[in-house]
């Protein structure tokens, strides 16, 4: 018998490959977070950043559609519900419109929003076709005569209708709003309010922290930690005592030696993370993981770096791993620097770029130089991270910022209410998101799209009128 060397290598050579194949993919599946080889198509813009972690989404089953259902509640449930949510899953629940779900499974997330599907996705992650408001809606014209002739593919357009959140399009909301100034007579951003409502906020470690201003008598770090650390100029101290914490009865082991998990932190953390500002910043860090910032934090994987964005970012930035002090900078918080210029450190998209010459930046300056009211500049945070009236609990509702910097961004009508009606008429604010030139130069001038919205409420108005003076 004559033995083939060359095939013997060459099952040699394949006995090696799928065994070291078949071990690379144990270690992938059962310890490794990278199981992208597994992924079958990219991710919307709103996920990739978590692509990494396939259970974040699929949980065990890859197949189950409730457990995939479960998995999208946990991070936007809060935002699903009325009065968020214009179609909530209790209104197909409703027998009067259980007939609905034969034509669309509205009950599921995953029926109109499917991932790995890039082909078919088009804004916000929707992959169903652009007129599928036709199998629950295809009366609207004799419901509606204003709508006559409308095509279906033109419900999303700017300005129109938003599948979920139309608290900005409501028709009463539009006759309200009539007739409004470009703008208003009044334009100031409302007042945080933390400290005038601290007694009430249940949450926070009263018992720890009272609220009372403090010295450099009252600073209490370890003393070796002090010999370690210290800055020879004493700046560590100064940018403390600069603060709202200094002010309001918080020193370093409030932070570096928190209460986690209603237990004392026993060894000083030499740098804090977000987990510590929930000690005090509950609903603040709940807000900021739900966010694109902090998503993976909330998933335990590593931060998010702006190398892993898909808008332009500064080349210097691009390894910054995020958290809450990468904007608000440990020891100084310096909220004017993180409202601005933290910002501008990392993001190098068009829109960005032009805010320094735009009329927002104006304001912004003036108020910084105390030429102005406070309130009435316009910062990169006033318009991304608003301050909104938000129920913190069952028997208190207060001012915030909302640290998910994405929640009024897609679509962008779900900035009306938070931040442009804070400044702006109706008529113009919902002409200006409308103008996509005009947002990528940071809304420099005013808007040149016209859209037809108000001119429609106006004639239901006089519809309704009408018909008061006929009865």
């Amino acid at each position: 018998m004559i033995f083939n060397t060359k095939n013997s290598t060459s099952w040699f050579i394949w006995t090696g490959l799928m065994t070291a194949l078949i071990i690379y993919l144990y270690v992938v599946i059962s310890e490794g977070e990278d199981k992208s080889i597994f992924m079958p198509g990219p991710l919307t813009s709103g996920h990739h950043q978590i692509g990494l972690n396939c259970n974040a989404c699929h949980k065990e089953s890859y197949s189950d559609r409730e457990s995939m259902q479960v998995s999208c509640i946990e991070c936007h449930g809060d935002q699903r519900k009325k009065p968020f949510d214009f179609h909530p899953k209790a209104k197909f629940t409703d027998p009067r419109n259980a007939d609905r779900l034969d034509n669309i499974n509205a009950l599921q997330c995953i029926t109109c929003h499917t991932e790995h599907q890039p082909s078919i996705t088009k804004e916000s992650g929707v992959t169903q076709p652009m007129d599928f408001c036709i199998h629950c809606h295809e009366d609207i014209a004799s419901e509606r005569p204003s709508h006559e002739g409308m095509e279906f593919n033109s419900c999303a357009n700017a300005g129109c209708h938003n599948y979920h959140d139309n608290r900005s399009l409501y028709t009463d909301y539009l006759i309200k709003h009539l007739d409004e100034k470009a703008n208003l007579d009044k334009q100031v951003l409302p007042e945080k309010e933390f400290l005038n409502v601290i007694d009430e906020v249940m949450t926070y470690p009263h018992s720890l922290y009272p609220v009372k201003k403090l010295g450099v008598k009252d600073i209490d770090a370890p003393a070796y930690i002090l010999t370690q650390t210290q800055k020879p100029d004493n700046t560590i101290h100064e940018d403390w005592l600069s603060t709202a914490h200094a002010n309001s009865g918080v020193s370093c082991n409030g932070c570096h030696m928190p209460e986690l998990d209603g237990k004392n932190t026993e060894t000083w953390l030499e740098k804090p993370d977000h987990k510590a500002c929930a000690s005090c910043h509950n609903m603040e860090v709940k807000h900021f993981l739900n966010g694109k910032h902090g998503m993976r934090k909330k998933l335990n994987m590593s931060g998010m770096t702006p190398a892993s964005a898909r808008l332009a970012m500064k080349k210097e930035s691009l390894s910054k791993e995020l958290n809450c002090n990468t904007c608000h900078k440990a020891h100084r918080y310096d909220l004017k620097k993180a409202a601005v210029d933290v910002c501008l450190d990392c993001h190098d998209d068009k829109h960005s770029t032009s805010y320094v010459s735009s009329p927002h930046y104006k304001l912004w300056q003036l108020e910084i130089n105390g030429q102005a009211e406070q309130g009435t500049g316009v910062s990169c945070a006033s318009c991304h991270l608003p301050r909104v009236n938000y129920d913190v609990s069952d028997w208190l509702r207060r001012v915030l910022v909302q640290h998910n910097q994405n929640a009024n961004l897609k679509p962008n009508e779900k900035m009306i209410r938070s931040v442009c009606a804070n400044c702006h008429g109706l008529e113009f604010t919902l002409d200006s998101l409308a103008d996509k030139n005009l947002i990528q130069n940071n809304f420099n001038k005013a808007p040149e799209v016209h859209i037809q919205t108000m001119d429609m409420a106006k004639k239901e108005l006089l519809r309704r009128n009408k018909n008061r003076s006929d009865l």
